[in-house]
């Protein structure tokens, strides 16, 4: 008898998500809240029940379904949970389609797109985003098992329009593939597919509270979709994924009360815009935005070199190589003042003038 190759042929694509993570004075890298953690989250794990941390949570998150029906004026049933948004699109992965259906997507995008696919088995196709904008039916050619669509998107932080969204949902019937909304960071672009996939049987929208609402050291992940749909993706996710602790955070920072959330986005859109202006003023001219970071095309073949010497003064951002559509680039994630002041000052003493791409734009 053969026994079956371990690990499987088709990891040896893959490597460990190993991102530079060494401590630096202003990490400007990872889109995290950079204003901190949610007040109430922070209170409620100041308050914690030690005793209780001995039990197992809720099979499947039930206070925090509820919580997040509330907020987004949904059913219970129409919220899945998970440990991050991460956690929700593995489960998605596996619950939609047979080994070897095809992924499809539109490049540059979430950096976990091609993994999340060759663990489980899956082929990708991906479109540059310019043509997949210019008619979302693309994404459907090829009969894809599932089509993930991040609005806004990562790394670009552009939004796709609503209209455009409308149109690819409109064309997929109930037997076909399964349409993935990565909304990560949807609180600062303002608007939602929500109320449309909740009643769209092949449409999922992800959410996270690892952004606007502070609590990545948490994972908490939110989908929400079709009362059938929700079904497959928690069989799939299985049972106890979301902590008790993380799931009274979560509880606490999605009521909200006292509008930290809504004043934390006010000030990131307001520090976007001037942290844009000081860049343009300097020569560079970052991508339109409607997420809490900029994207700043630099000189072709020196995005790795730049943000090594941006390091190197203290500052950390996320360097894009040859990023499709846009060349080499720079991620910036906006932040309170000071530290925006930081990498400013940082990007003075590296000479704007050498880090700009020559004729400016992208």
């Amino acid at each position: 008898m053969t026994r079956p190759l371990f690990p499987r042929p088709d990891y040896g694509s893959l490597d460990l998500y190993t991102p530079d993570r060494r401590p630096v004075a202003v990490d400007l890298s990872d889109n995290t809240n950079l204003w901190g953690t949610h007040p109430a989250a922070l209170a409620v794990v100041r308050a914690a029940d030690l005793h209780a941390l001995a039990r197992y949570p809720h099979l499947y998150a039930d206070d925090l379904r509820t919580a997040a029906a509330k907020r987004f004026d949904v059913a219970p049933e129409q919220v899945a949970t998970g440990c991050g948004s991460d956690d929700i699109l593995d489960s998605l992965w596996r619950a939609v389609a047979e080994s070897g259906g095809t992924v499809s997507y539109a490049a540059p995008t979430f950096s976990m797109v091609e993994p999340l696919s060759a663990m489980n088995g899956r082929s990708t196709r991906a479109l540059p985003w310019s043509s997949a904008l210019e008619d979302p039916l693309r994404l459907l050619e090829g009969d894809p098992a599932l089509v993930y669509v991040c609005r806004p998107n990562n790394p670009t932080g552009t939004l796709a329009p609503g209209d455009w969204a409308d149109r690819l949902l409109d064309a997929v019937t109930d037997d076909g593939p399964v349409v993935l909304l990565d909304e990560a960071y949807a609180d600062f672009a303002g608007e939602s597919m929500i109320p449309r996939v909740v009643h769209h049987p092949r449409a999922l929208v992800v959410r996270t509270l690892s952004k606007a609402f502070g609590l990545a050291g948490l994972r908490v992940g939110l989908a929400f979709g079709s009362e059938g749909l929700i079904r497959e993706v928690e069989k799939s996710r299985g049972p106890y994924k979301v902590s008790r602790l993380a799931e009274a955070a979560a509880v606490a920072a999605l009521l909200d009360e006292e509008g930290w959330v809504e004043e934390t986005v006010a000030a990131c859109l307001d520090h976007r815009e001037r942290l844009a202006a000081a860049l343009g003023a300097r020569g560079l001219t970052p991508l339109p935005s409607r997420t809490n970071f900029l994207l700043v095309p630099v000189a072709d073949g020196r995005a790795v070199e730049l943000a090594l010497a941006l390091r190197d003064r203290g500052v950390a951002v996320r360097p894009f190589p040859d990023c499709p559509d846009v060349g080499d680039a720079l991620r910036v994630t906006v932040g309170p003042w000071p530290l925006m002041e930081r990498f400013l000052g940082a990007v003075d003493d590296v000479g704007a003038g050498s880090m700009a791409r020559p004729g400016g734009g992208s």
